[in-house]
């Protein structure tokens, strides 16, 4: 009982900081010009949301690390080395989606980084938390305990690794594309792994992470409060790269690389439609969906923004909650 009141005032600490950090950012992004540019090719179906203040992933970091160390001061969280490694993964993504956001609106395109620099700024953050996690005890084994195995994977592991933190950051980028999808999607997600590290908290420094996706879930919700349809600020890469790479530490953490499968369904089908899109245009010259990635393609069926992001928030609360069901065994 003890985690769980632990847990509730987390996610009440996060989710108050939260919405009272946004009421003042998101009329300072207004008084600054931060402002998103609705893309070229979605300017007729988007068109009511060009100008909308970004950067908005601002809301939940800030809340998140305040409560963190609230927490900290309170007693009621440790701070330990799986957690550490979580904050400087969070920390870390977030600072560079700030700066290609940044870039971005400096140029008043939506171009900021370039794929190249981000993904090397991505693997020098990968490359980092390997080596930390390393140091701090980590093996370099994926576990799929349904089957009983642990697939020791050598120095293969560090590939591994960081083709896991990339794409999840990714993942989570590429489905930042409506109204409340992504955070919501990420609420779900960090539910499960919540749920799943709270389980195991015989294992020393699990207990810090169930409580750290707890305060992240606060912080999430309260930032939906802004986020969700008509958007009063979108995320930017600040956030998304910030969200799909922390989901990817804890799950690397709590041995469940395998569960993240399941919990990031959403995230993976839309990369994966992606990347068909792609295949299909350089292969075939022919399209698979009339827009990658797939929530575009709803709108182009023509579904509402909002029964979209509903659906795909139903779908991937199943996979999660499935996820959670299995959580210990796979």
């Amino acid at each position: 009982m003890l985690i769980l009141a632990k847990a509730m005032l987390a996610m009440m600490i996060g989710f108050i900081t939260a919405v009272v950090f946004g009421l003042i950012l998101i009329p300072f992004l207004k008084k600054i010009k931060v402002r998103q540019k609705v893309s070229l090719y979605l300017e007729k179906a988007h068109k009511s949301k060009d100008g909308t203040p970004t950067m908005g992933g601002l809301i939940f970091i800030v809340p998140t690390i305040i409560t963190v160390i609230i927490l900290l001061f309170m007693n009621k969280i440790e701070f330990s080395e799986n957690l550490f490694i979580i904050l400087f993964v969070f920390i870390a993504y977030a600072l560079l989606g700030f700066l290609d956001d940044y870039l971005s609106l400096r140029r008043r395109n939506n171009e900021g980084l370039t794929e190249i620099q981000k993904l090397f700024g991505q693997l020098v953050i990968a490359l980092v938390f390997f080596y930390i996690f390393m140091r701090s005890g980590g093996k370099p084994t994926l576990d799929i305990h349904t089957l009983g195995l642990e697939i020791n994977m050598g120095w293969f592991y560090g590939i591994f690794l960081l083709f896991v933190l990339v794409a999840s950051s990714n993942a989570v980028n590429l489905t930042d594309g409506l109204d409340g999808l992504a955070g919501g999607l990420s609420v779900i997600s960090f539910l499960a792994f919540g749920l799943i590290a709270w389980n195991a908290t015989w294992v020393s420094g699990y207990q810090d992470i169930a409580i750290f996706c707890f305060i992240l879930i606060g912080s999430l919700l309260g930032f939906l409060v802004y986020n969700t349809h008509p958007a009063k600020v979108f995320m930017g890469d600040t956030g998304s790269l910030a969200l799909g790479a922390t989901l990817a530490s804890i799950a690397i953490i709590t041995n469940h690389e395998v569960t993240l499968i399941v919990v990031a369904g959403v995230f993976i089908i839309e990369t994966l439609a992606c990347i068909i899109q792609m295949v299909g245009l350089m292969c075939f010259h022919r399209k698979v969906f009339l827009m990658a990635p797939l929530h575009h393609h709803f709108e182009k069926l023509g579904y509402s923004e909002s029964d979209i992001v509903k659906g795909f928030w139903v779908v991937g609360f199943i996979l999660s909650m499935l996820a959670v069901g299995f959580g210990v065994w796979i």
